[in-house]
């Protein structure tokens, strides 16, 4: 989003296509920019807005690789882009990529050197007027025709289904000989206009680009977004016969032409499954599909757009071909199967039991996945009254590295605030005194470049410091203030609970227990406590934004599980509080994220209300996505208690 008010925005999206350089260095170069632009495409975009960072890689010097870059360049610089009207102004390159090293062997040392094929990464960028035309993957069973959708291919390799370099390929331990390529550019923009006119005619539900493992993995991929099955048929993707004549002759072979025939067609199937051809798949209500098709139709994309699918009840995606079922399974299964190389490079990495966690949930069909449960209307500004009277000051206070000040800034202005900026060195310089104002938010993000510790060290500047020391006691001390701390400053309040009055049971906040950096949308419910930013909230379950690396409410080393006054916990999909991973993100006991005081002026909490105090700002809501998100509520309860 371009602000905090409006829904200007800006889209950016990545494509490489390296491994077919191996064979084919600028049709690989090619495809890298068409695979930004079909993902970029999710979102709302003009082709003419797009503009793209180009960062380019070669072992300059080997033989051969010189002139492959030189024709990649020229491909993409001279040719491609200029065709579809996009600049590149910015890029950068990598011209030694190349591995020498030497092994030992009983005849001396044996020298050995890789040389990286050509390759182009593409990071495309473009402003939208509007954000909230932006698709997903996710097949929807939402709509007006429940489950009666239908998934349409747009083919831009226009039947020609290559294999080199493919996905398949490469687990089949094999190559190919001829590679994926931009064969018509124009197919390309109308591509882009009929995705826009489509969109803006409000016919699509979901869209994925056709790219790493093909028509089957865009599909599952789907599927899994949207805990949907998929029955697919490719009989129009399979030319029937191809090749084999209808001759019975005796030509040697003995296998029998119904054999042949038979196995051609398997081979086709799979072509058609698994070619990584430019293209698209997206989801339409059944009853429009022909009008879609229509669409396609008038802007030349006709011949190669199939309908290849509909939505299913059956939890399976399935392959039909000449009206059997040639291939089904459980979408669990084949979550599993498509979640099991991340869990086992992430076992590898991360706290094992998390990583085991998190695999065995993939899938899980009694997962609902997040939702929204309030026990309030969030349409109601219970700040409205106040606004008006008068506009309290509170510090929106920051230390190094700090990032979420300003969207911190903008909900506490919003809420009936006049808000300012206070940097830590402003209060140790004297420029600024905590007694200038009724409240402070310790915003989050990053502090200390986010060092293991970093909240505890940005409490530390407090405490050793004797006068700001005084400063922060002799505010905590007061009746009418009031402070909120997110993430680090969470971190960083905690650590001043000696100071704050009924925070002596607040637990010391460390690593979380899968020992990563998490940055998710997570659910959370709130609980019935004095906090005066809860007020009327509780027993709401909703998502919020996560991302901490210290966020495990570790009780031995301070505090008093027993008796903390709770704010906030993370909970499952069936609202139940959780340590399970990753469901809770950092492993707190029974899902504790964020404690208050007795009286309930003083309230920190883990995760990030502040990012989302609109819907457009959740990667995912069941909310209007034009309005303020239930989160907005808490900033006008702290308005409402100041009065």
């Amino acid at each position: 989003l371009a602000d905090y008010v409006g829904f200007r925005g800006e889209a950016m999206s990545m494509g490489e296509r390296t491994p077919l350089a191996a064979l084919d260095a600028p049709a690989s170069g090619r495809m890298a920019v068409a695979e930004s632009i079909t993902n970029l495409l999710a979102a709302p975009i003009e082709l003419s807005r797009i503009k793209l960072s180009a960062n380019w890689m070669a072992a300059c010097g080997e033989a051969g690789e010189d002139a492959a870059l030189y024709e990649t360049v020229k491909a993409v610089g001279m040719e491609l882009c200029p065709q579809l009207g996009i600049g590149i102004p910015v890029g950068k390159d990598s011209l030694s990529m190349r591995t020498k090293w030497s092994d030992g062997g009983p005849n001396g040392p044996v020298h050995k050197q890789v040389v990286a094929p050509v390759s182009l990464i593409v990071t495309a960028f473009a402003t939208l007027d509007d954000v909230r035309g932006t698709l997903t993957p996710q097949l929807k069973t939402d709509s007006a025709d429940g489950l009666d959708t239908s998934l349409i291919l747009i083919d831009l390799g226009n039947g020609k289904n290559r294999m080199g370099g493919s996905m398949l390929a490469q687990v089949l331990n094999q190559f190919g000989h001829e590679v994926p390529d931009v064969d018509r550019p124009e197919q390309l923009k109308s591509l882009v206009a009929a995705i826009n006119q489509l969109r803006a005619e409000g016919k699509l539900l979901a869209y994925h680009d056709r790219s790493d493992g093909g028509l089957w993995a865009s599909v599952c991929e789907m599927a899994f977004a949207g805990h949907v099955g998929v029955s697919l048929n490719v009989d129009m993707l399979v030319t029937e016969g191809d090749g084999i004549t209808d001759s019975r002759a005796d030509t040697g072979d003995t296998k029998n032409w119904a054999t042949q025939v038979a196995e051609r067609r398997n081979e086709l199937t799979l072509k058609a499954l698994f070619n990584e051809e430019l293209g698209a798949v997206i989801q339409v209500p059944t009853s429009v599909r022909d009008a879609v098709l229509q669409t396609l139709r008038s802007h030349g994309l006709s011949k190669h757009s199939h309908v290849v699918g509909k939505t299913n009840d059956r939890a399976a995606v399935e392959v039909w071909r000449d009206a059997k079922s040639v291939f089904a399974a459980p979408l669990q299964q084949l979550h599993q199967a498509w979640d099991d190389v991340s869990a086992r490079i992430t076992a590898l990495r991360d706290n094992p039991s998390c990583t085991a966690s998190e695999h065995a949930a993939a899938g899980a069909p009694d997962n609902t996945g997040l939702h929204v449960h309030l026990s309030f209307d969030p349409t109601e500004d219970v700040a409205a009254p106040f606004l008006n009277l008068t506009r309290p000051k509170v510090a929106i206070l920051r230390e190094q590295g700090v990032n979420s000040h300003v969207e911190m800034s903008y909900a506490m202005a919003k809420a009936g605030f006049d808000t300012f900026d206070v940097h830590m060195s402003d209060l140790q310089a004297g420029r600024a005194r905590l007694d200038q104002f009724q409240g402070f938010v310790a915003a989050g993000g990053f502090s200390y470049g986010d060092t293991l510790g970093a909240g505890e060290g940005w409490a530390r500047s407090i405490m050793f410091n004797a006068v700001l020391a005084e400063q922060f006691k002799a505010f905590f001390g007061r009746s009418d203030t009031f402070a909120l701390g997110v993430c680090n400053g969470c971190q960083m309040m905690a650590a001043l609970s000696p100071i704050i009055p009924g925070a002596q049971d607040w637990p010391k906040f460390t690593r979380n227990q899968s020992v990563q950096f998490e940055a998710r949308l997570s659910q959370v419910e709130i609980l019935a406590s004095p906090s005066i930013f809860f007020q009327g909230m509780e027993g709401s379950r909703l998502p919020i934004a996560v991302a901490h690396g210290e966020g495990f409410a570790d009780f031995s080393q301070r505090g008093d599980a027993l008796k903390v006054q709770r704010a906030m916990r993370f909970v499952d999909h069936t609202g139940a509080p959780t340590e399970v991973y990753p469901f809770n993100p950092n492993g707190s006991p029974e899902g504790l994220t964020s404690v208050t005081t007795a009286d309930g002026r003083f309230t920190v909490l883990m995760p990030h209300p502040e990012r989302v105090f609109r819907n457009v700002q959740m990667s995912w809501t069941s909310g209007d996505v034009s309005a303020s998100s239930p989160w907005q509520r808490m900033f006008g309860n702290a308005r409402r208690w100041v009065g």
